[in-house]
């Protein structure tokens, strides 16, 4: 008797403990495809955007309506403000060529380690054309809410950024 209830006892804790460790696992499951996801979605739609000249592709699919850039000149707020900021690149440097490094994300937070290169032969930010080659890195923090870039923070060397297109000496 005290044997059944004991041998009951067990395979009820051992079935509860295996049920706990399968929610857990999906839960874990979810949450890296969720990343996967924003991490393949976000490099994906940054490359083409950049390499098709085509900023049209930065769509209410992939991007909050209020999406933010953060600047150091202050934040630029809203899906067409936000396309018409980074259509500057694809504006000032036709031959641009832009490549994600490398992508790395946890919950919502994803981070970008990006190449930028061209010649600026267009007006960029409401600077002439200097026709002189750009060759640059940098770092981009995301904020991610529901599968969608909500906000970016664009990190670069601005003082060889301007020394490169010859604005500074």
């Amino acid at each position: 008797m005290i044997m059944n209830k004991l041998l009951t006892f067990t395979l009820a804790f051992l079935f509860i403990s295996c049920a706990q460790n399968t929610e857990e696992l999906d839960k874990l499951k979810s949450e890296k495809e969720y990343v996967e996801n924003n991490v393949e979605m976000y490099v994906s739609v940054w490359e083409s955007t950049f390499n098709e000249k085509n900023i049209d592709l930065v769509t209410s699919e992939n991007f909050h309506q209020d999406v933010t850039v953060v600047t150091s000149n202050g934040n630029v707020t809203g899906l067409d403000e936000f396309k018409a900021y980074y259509a500057n690149y694809i504006n000032g440097f036709s031959d641009g060529e832009f490549a994600v490094i490398n992508a790395f994300s946890q919950g919502d937070d994803l981070v970008k380690h990006w190449s930028f290169k061209g010649t600026h032969d267009g007006e960029f930010m409401g600077i002439p054309a200097t026709n002189r080659s750009l060759d640059l890195t940098g770092t981009t923090i995301v904020k991610m809410k529901d599968g969608k870039v909500l906000q970016e923070e664009d990190f670069f060397d601005t003082y060889s950024f301007m020394k490169q297109l010859g604005l500074v000496e």
